[in-house]
């Protein structure tokens, strides 16, 4: 959990899940990219990061060692 490669991928994953909130967005019917409330859609996104990360350090040790995946590897997959 303290390696910097562990660090690597919780940061990959709030990114790819502020990502995916803000893209989540985009259906909406009053979400315009012109006149958006950009401080809402950045919240949404803070919150989406900070979920990931805050799973990816309960879920530490539950799957990979030095992985904040939850997904145990089986001895065939590596």
């Amino acid at each position: 959990m303290f390696t910097r490669n562990y660090w690597a991928q919780v940061a990959e994953r709030a990114i790819k899940s502020a990502a995916q909130a803000l893209i989540g967005l985009w259906p909406l019917d009053h979400f315009d990219v012109l006149q958006a409330d950009w401080e809402l859609a950045g919240g949404v996104a803070l919150g989406a990061a900070v979920l990931s990360i805050l799973f990816s350090l309960v879920t530490s040790g539950t799957g990979q060692p030095n992985s904040p995946s939850a997904v145990p590897v089986e001895p065939s997959d590596v």
